[in-house]
C-alpha cells in the first residue's frame, strides 16, 4: 500500500519525535551518571580511557554475581595478574584457586582460555568490536556488547539484569521473560547516545542497581521517572513480567571426609567436563533425585591395608545450584599416618585446604564435618585427636 503525502509526513514526524525523545532520555541518563556514578574498582575515573582487560575481567566475574561479592576477587586478580599476558601465563589451577567461592566455575576456565587466545593470537590486545569479542572463549552476546561499549565506546547497548528491569519499566513491556528479551533489547538500543555509549550503559546499570531496584523502586529519585510508563501506571515493581520459575528436583548424595593422622585431608579432582568441572572435592557419591542412602554410602573411598570406620555426621549439607537443590549426608573417617591415597586422589595438609579450588558446596561439607575450626586449623585437628604439629 502506498502512503499518501500527508500520511508519509505524519509518519516521518512521529519518527522524528521518537528520535528526539530517545536523545533526551540518553542525555538525561548521562547527566545523572556524571553526578551519581558508582566508584567501582574496575571503572575508569571520569575522562580516563577504560582498560579493556579490567572491563573484560569484571564483566566475566559479574555474570550471575553481585558487585559486593566480586569486588574483593577482582582486586586479588589484578594484584596478582596485572594484565592479560600475565593471566595467560598463569597456571590454570592457580586461577581456579583464586576464583574459588565465586561459583559458576566454567567462567574461570574460560577466563584463562580467553586470556591465552588474546595473548597468543591478538598480541595481548582485545578486539574492539562485538564480532571480534564474540569469537573469544567465554564471551557471549551480552559480555561482548558490554566490553565493546564500555572499553571501546562502540554504539551498542548491553542488557544485563539491571538494564532489563529499567527498560521493561520505562516502556511498560507487558510480555513475560524470556519472550520479552528481544523487544527489551531493541528498546534499550534506542538509549544509546551518539557519543559516550559506554557511559550510557553504565548509567543504566547504576540506575537499576541503586534506584530502579527489583522491589520498592525509588521512583521519586529517578531521573527518568517523568518519562516512565510503569511509574505513571503506579505498578513499576511488577516489571519485568516473569513466567513462573521451574525448580529442579532435589538431588541427594553422600560426601566423605577422610582425615589422616598427620593432619591431611583426602581430595580429588572432579571430571574436566560437567558441573564444577576441574574443581577439587572430597570424594562423593553420585547426586541423584532417586538416590538410595545405603547405595550412596557404598561410594566411600577405601585405602589399601587400612580399615576405615565411617561415621555419619548429624544433619546434612544443603546447597542450591542454578537448576537444582542438593542435600548431602556427610561421613567422617580417620586414616593412619602414612596411608597412601587411592588412585585419582591426593592428601592435602589442612593448613593448605583454604588455597584449594574448592567449590562452595565442598567447603560447606568440610565445615560440617568439623575438621577445620573457624579460628585455627589446629582447633579442628584437636577435636579429632590429630597432632597439629604439621599445621602452620
Amino acid at each position: 500500500m502506498t502512503l499518501s503525502g500527508a500520511d508519509r509526513r505524519r509518519k516521518e514526524g512521529r519518527g522524528a519525535e521518537t528520535a528526539s525523545r530517545s536523545r533526551d532520555r540518553a542525555a538525561t541518563l548521562i547527566g545523572w551518571y556524571d553526578r551519581h556514578r558508582r566508584d567501582l574498582p574496575w571503572r575508569a575515573p571520569p575522562g580516563a580511557r577504560p582498560d579493556p582487560y579490567r572491563v573484560w575481567l569484571s564483566e566475566i566475574m559479574l555474570q550471575q554475581t553481585t558487585v559486593r561479592t566480586v569486588a574483593p576477587y577482582f582486586e586479588k586478580f589484578v594484584a596478582r595478574w596485572r594484565d592479560v599476558a600475565a593471566l595467560a601465563a598463569a597456571d590454570r589451577e592457580d586461577v581456579l584457586r583464586e576464583w574459588a567461592g565465586l561459583g559458576y566455575y566454567s567462567r574461570a576456565r574460560n577466563l584463562h582460555a580467553c586470556a591465552g587466545v588474546v595473548a597468543r593470537d591478538h598480541g595481548g590486545v582485545f578486539p574492539d568490536d562485538v564480532a571480534g569479542l564474540r569469537a573469544l572463549p567465554g564471551i557471549g552476546p551480552y559480555t561482548a556488547a558490554a566490553i565493546a561499549a564500555i572499553a571501546f565506546d562502540r554504539a551498542v547497548m548491553p542488557v544485563d539484569g539491571n538494564i532489563e528491569r529499567v527498560v521493561a519499566r520505562l516502556f511498560a513491556v507487558d510480555d513475560e521473560l524470556p519472550r520479552a528479551k528481544s523487544r527489551i533489547q531493541a528498546l534499550a538500543a534506542t538509549l544509546v547516545p551518539a557519543a559516550r555509549a559506554g557511559d550510557a550503559a553504565q548509567a543504566l546499570m547504576d540506575l537499576g542497581a541503586t534506584i530502579c531496584a527489583p522491589k520498592s523502586p525509588a521512583c521519586s529519585r529517578c531521573p527518568l521517572a517523568r518519562d516512565c510508563a510503569a511509574c505513571a501506571r503506579g505498578d513499576a515493581e511488577t516489571f519485568p513480567r516473569k513466567a513462573a520459575k521451574k525448580t529442579g528436583a532435589l538431588r541427594r548424595g553422600a560426601a566423605f571426609v577422610l582425615l589422616r593422622a598427620d593432619g591431611r585431608l583426602l581430595l580429588r579432582a572432579r571430571p574436566e567436563r560437567g558441573l564444577l568441572a576441574g574443581m577439587s572435592e572430597v570424594p562423593t557419591s553420585a547426586w541423584s533425585p532417586d538416590v538410595d542412602k545405603r547405595r550412596a554410602r557404598r561410594a566411600a573411598p577405601t585405602l589399601s591395608g587400612a580399615r576405615l570406620r565411617w561415621r555419619l555426621v548429624p544433619g546434612e549439607v544443603r546447597h542450591v545450584f542454578t537448576h537444582f537443590p542438593l542435600a548431602l549426608d556427610v561421613y567422617l573417617a580417620h586414616a593412619p599416618r602414612g596411608a597412601r591415597a587411592p588412585k585419582g586422589a591426593r592428601w592435602v595438609a589442612l593448613a593448605d585446604v583454604h588455597a584449594e579450588a574448592l567449590p562452595t558446596v565442598i567447603r560447606k561439607v568440610i565445615a560440617h564435618a568439623g575438621v577445620i575450626g573457624t579460628r585455627a586449623e589446629g582447633a579442628g585437628l584437636a577435636r579429632h585427636g590429630v597432632a597439629s604439629t604439621r599445621v602452620r
